[in-house]
C-alpha cells in the first residue's frame, strides 16, 4: 500500500471513530449536550482535528443522521418484491417499528432531535429523507389504485399513516407509556398498528 493509499485509508478511520464516539455521547448524554470538545476528549485529539472533518456538531450528526436513513433504506429494500400493496404497507410498518426499537438513538436523531435537521433543510442534496417518504407514498398509490383510502389525497393518506406509527413509536422511545404497567409495550404498539392496518383494508370502495 503505498503513502496516499494509507493516509487515505487513515482518514477513514479517523471519520469512522469521530462519527462513533459521536453517536454513543449523543445516546448517553443527549445532543445538546454534548460539544465537539466532549468528542476530542474522548478520542484524546485536540478539537481542531474534529473540524478538520466536520464543520460544525450540526454536520456531524447531520452526517449519523444520513446513516440512520441508509439503515432504514436497507429494512425497506426487500418490500420491493411485494406485490400486494396493503400487504407491502403492513410490513412496512412493521420494519419501521422494529427499526425504531432496534435503534432508538438512530431514530432520536432522525425525527424527534431538531438541530441536525437545520443543516438538512439547505441542503439541496439531502435525498435520505425524501426517498424515505417517497417509498410510503408509492405504496398508498398502489393501494388507492386497488380501492383503498378512496376520497383521501396520497399525500394527506402518507401523513396520517406515518404520524401515527411515528406517533406511536415515540410514545414509547420517550418513555411516555408508562400507564401501560401489565403489557409488553413494544408488542402492545404492534398490536396497535395492526389495528390501525385493519381499519385502513375496511376503508376500501365496495365498486373495486
Amino acid at each position: 500500500m503505498g503513502i496516499s493509499e494509507r493516509r487515505e485509508r487513515e482518514k477513514e478511520e479517523m471519520k469512522e471513530l469521530i462519527l462513533k464516539t459521536a453517536n454513543r455521547l449523543f445516546a448517553e448524554n443527549g445532543f445538546e449536550k454534548v460539544s465537539m470538545r466532549n468528542i476530542a476528549d474522548e478520542i484524546e485529539y485536540s478539537p481542531t482535528t474534529i473540524y478538520l472533518y466536520f464543520k460544525d456538531k450540526n454536520e456531524l450528526f447531520y452526517a449519523l443522521h444520513l446513516e440512520g436513513f441508509r439503515m432504514l433504506a436497507e429494512e425497506f429494500r426487500p418490500l420491493l418484491d411485494v406485490s400486494d400493496p396493503m400487504e407491502r404497507m403492513y410490513q412496512m410498518g412493521l420494519r419501521y417499528i422494529r427499526f425504531a426499537f432496534e435503534n432508538p438513538d438512530y431514530y432520536r436523531l432522525m425525527f424527534l432531535v431538531k438541530d441536525p435537521l437545520c443543516t438538512a433543510e439547505t441542503d439541496d442534496t439531502w435525498e435520505a429523507g425524501h426517498n424515505a417518504h417517497a417509498f410510503l407514498e408509492k405504496v398508498v398509490m398502489d393501494c388507492q389504485a386497488e380501492g383503498y383510502l378512496e376520497g383521501v389525497s396520497m399525500r394527506s393518506a402518507a401523513l396520517m399513516i406515518w404520524s401515527f406509527v411515528h406517533g406511536l413509536v415515540s410514545l414509547q422511545i420517550c418513555d411516555r407509556m408508562k400507564l401501560y404497567q401489565e403489557v409488553d409495550r413494544e408488542q402492545y404498539v404492534t398490536d396497535a398498528f395492526e389495528a390501525f392496518q385493519l381499519m385502513i383494508r375496511n376503508f376500501k370502495s365496495v365498486e373495486k
